[in-house]
């Protein structure tokens, strides 16, 4: 898939990378990028052989958050245009957040507003040290609503009480001291990292990394009850009676790789 804004690439081992390609507004969005993010990640989704996605953007900045331009033309919108406008976004947070097979992030430089949301989302987000974040809404008049559920879940409510109502911009290494970073590194070594990091999910057998990810949500904030610990045990059963889960106990038994790893 390619289009002026997105271009979506799959190697041989199934790693997609989806790369937002509007370097000349710093990769900001607006409605159409939006629906073409989600149209992009429906094909992932639909992809049985996709295994990793990455989500990158061309240029110096990861995401400057909302288009000026989009920006211009919702102060004109009815109450109802920008409730249309703000579920479609919630959209595409949604369906990134739960896509069916593991995400990254690629941060490269500045993510800002609704780019946050998007870092946040992705199960594992590596930055540079030139990163740079901001949630800038409050400035405007707004708040960063739509993208809430998930920086609070990445970042912790103490830090997203003082970054969503100062809008301070902060840099990379405190991204990664309130969790929104899982590494940093230089410039000159992202790439490295994601790869490193691409290749440990690769060794994950497919139908088990959807079905971890799937068990982070189903305990995340739950208490452990009767009800939990029995879904837990009916979880594992099924990996263990599963070909795949059957695969990798006996290829851990005869010293061999599981047949999801291509040598």
């Amino acid at each position: 898939m390619s289009n002026s804004s997105l271009t979506l690439n799959k190697d041989a081992r199934g790693v997609v990378t989806l790369s937002i390609n509007r370097s000349e507004i710093h990769n900001a969005f607006d409605d159409v990028l939006i629906a073409e993010l989600i149209e992009a990640l429906d094909s992932v989704e639909n992809d049985s052989e996709a295994r990793v996605l990455i989500l990158q953007s061309e240029g110096k900045s990861f995401s400057a958050g909302a288009d000026l331009r989009w920006m211009r033309r919702m102060a004109d919108y009815t109450e109802a245009e920008n409730k249309a406008d703000a579920m479609e976004l919630a959209a595409l947070m949604k369906k990134l957040n739960t896509l069916n097979i593991p995400t990254i992030a690629r941060v490269q430089g500045a993510a800002f507003g609704g780019g946050v949301g998007l870092v946040a989302c992705c199960d594992i987000a590596i930055g540079s040290t030139k990163a740079l974040f901001c949630l800038s809404e409050v400035r405007l008049g707004l708040m960063p609503a739509v993208i809430s559920p998930y920086v609070v879940r990445a970042m912790g409510e103490r830090p997203s009480r003082r970054y969503f109502l100062t809008a301070e911009r902060f840099n990379a290494e405190e991204a990664l001291r309130v969790n929104l970073l899982h590494d940093v590194v230089e410039e000159s070594e992202l790439d490295t990292a994601i790869e490193d990091i691409t290749k440990n999910l690769l060794k994950g057998g497919g139908c088990a990394l959807t079905a971890a990810k799937d068990l982070i949500f189903a305990v995340t904030s739950r208490p452990t009850t009767d009800e939990l610990i029995e879904d837990t045990a009916e979880r594992i059963t099924k990996a263990r009676a599963s070909e795949e889960g059957k695969e990798g106990l006996n290829a851990f038994l005869e010293k061999r790789s599981p047949n999801w790893i291509k040598d």
